[in-house]
């Protein structure tokens, strides 16, 4: 009978601790979302210090407006690897969204244009056409069983080459009006498309922290198999994941196609190691399943605060190039440290 109280005893115990454990793994979470805010403050410091313009209305708007558009590429990125994959075609993704539908709707005669779309179609057909890339990388990683990996590497090869041959190798100029409408209007003293950064990462935040697709998606990315055993349907939260982040790179080029006022035949050719840099310092796992939209946020801010400073600092921008693998080092140092594994 001893054994018998002993034993209830210490699965009562053991049932009494895991609400503790619980709530201490959601603090530990929490503070590792605001990890980078000591460092954005350090790195705001020593701007001001190089140069005074640092910390100038306008620099730090020019920051925000240009960060904005790879930003919410991070956001896309952030959406796949926490579902435990990844998506290397956002990047094509980024240029040929934009670039089909400048394509439509720029007149013949500048460039390669046909002119048969009306300019005030370019936005939805921008989005529609990330969309329709989301759906064909679904369809041969969820419905095919093909490798993530290298179906999204095959078709970042096979975009930028469409994108290269639809430009003919030049830039698309004279974009209409609702192509530049969110990159050069200003919503309350800031550029629309800061605002809209802002929007998406809120919404994703909300999403992926208080619903029921958001604690999927983590699900997904900790244990497949497990997920699908608790009755979540995988292959439908996967590819609709795959879907939503190729229409979020789409927006993201809408938005630096309307700030430059032009489609390069090379927009966003290797912007896909920036994305991840961002990704990986603000705590964002490689593995799956960890990760949050909010240090996501701070990861890209802190890169782009940095890669501003040395700007300003006069460094040569190949060297600014090479910062972003320095960076990912020191992050996955630093994430071996604070948890005692790394991210593989």
């Amino acid at each position: 009978m001893s054994d018998t109280l002993s034993t209830v005893g210490t699965a009562t115990g053991a049932e009494s601790a895991e609400p503790v454990v619980r709530r201490r793994s959601l603090v530990v979470a929490r503070l590792r979302d605001l990890a980078l805010i000591p460092a954005i403050v350090v790195i705001a410091i020593v701007g001001q210090i190089v140069n005074p313009v640092f910390l100038h209305t306008d620099n730090l708007i020019n920051v925000l407006q240009t960060m904005s558009e790879i930003a919410i590429l991070v956001l896309a990125e952030t959406l796949v690897l926490i579902a435990g994959r990844m998506d290397l075609s956002l990047e094509s993704t980024f240029g040929l969204a934009p670039g089909v539908a400048a394509w439509l709707v720029v007149q013949p005669g500048v460039t390669h244009g046909l002119g048969v779309v009306p300019g005030a179609w370019a936005i939805p057909v921008t989005l529609l056409v990330g969309a329709f890339i989301g759906a064909f990388n679904g369809l041969l990683i969820v419905r095919f069983r093909l490798n993530g990996f290298i179906v999204t590497l095959g078709m970042l090869i096979v975009l930028r080459g469409i994108l290269t041959g639809i430009t003919g190798g030049k830039t698309f100029f004279d974009l209409p009006q609702s192509m530049l409408y969110l990159s050069n209007t200003n919503w309350l003293g800031m550029p629309a498309s800061i605002w809209v950064c802002l929007l998406a990462f809120a919404v994703a935040i909300v999403v992926l922290g208080f619903t029921r697709p958001g604690r999927a998606l983590y699900a997904i990315g900790g244990n497949v198999d497990a997920a699908r055993a608790a009755g979540i349907r995988t292959d439908r939260v996967l590819w609709l994941t795959l879907v939503v982040a190729s229409t979020l790179a789409a927006l993201g080029g809408l938005l630096l196609s309307g700030r430059l006022a032009s489609v390069a035949a090379a927009q966003g050719n290797g912007d896909i190691f920036t994305v991840f840099a961002a990704a990986v310092i603000g705590g964002v796992s490689l593995n799956g399943g960890k990760g949050s939209m909010f240090g996501a946020f701070t990861g890209v801010l802190l890169l782009f605060m940095i890669q501003n400073v040395l700007t300003l600092a006069g460094v040569p921008a190949q060297w600014i190039s090479a910062l972003n693998g320095a960076i990912i080092l020191v992050a996955l140092a630093v994430s071996r440290i604070t948890s005692g594994r790394a991210q593989e």
